[in-house]
């Protein structure tokens, strides 16, 4: 079964005190989690990530802010403008990535299903997309 990247909606519990959402595995996410990381404090016009992963599944939520996520599968382009925190990408592996634009304060989590490992990430995109096309 081939894995396609997808917004995935997340619970909204509604309070008046102030909202609650929350992802778990197996009933919003489809990998368990083993690490956590957040991007902030991006300057204006900055590009994070611009690399892929051979084997990494990642689950990406603008929880303050905006910001676009970029993906190649090889052959064609996708954005996706994450901009609530009641919804979030799933990138499967062998997607290049980059997340840009980010408005002021944005606040990016990302969780994944794998430990950092440096031997996974694809930096070169010549080499991703032979990777991917063989």
């Amino acid at each position: 079964m081939k894995l396609l990247p997808k917004i995935l909606d997340l619970p909204k519990i509604h309070d008046p005190r102030g909202n609650l959402t929350f992802f778990e595995y197996p009933n919003q996410l489809p990998f368990k989690i083993k690490r956590t990381y957040w991007i902030y404090d991006v300057p204006g016009g900055e590009v994070r990530g611009s690399h892929a992963f051979k084997a990494q599944q990642e689950f990406i939520v603008a929880l303050s802010g905006s910001f676009d996520v970029i993906l190649h599968n090889g052959y064609e382009e996708l954005k996706f403008s994450l901009n609530r925190s009641y919804y979030g990408l799933y990138v499967p592996p062998l997607y290049w990535r980059s997340l840009e634009n980010f408005s002021t304060n944005a606040l990016a989590l990302i969780v994944s299903d794998s430990y950092f490992d440096a031997e996974d990430y694809i930096w070169n995109f010549d080499e991703f997309k032979f990777i991917k096309n063989d």
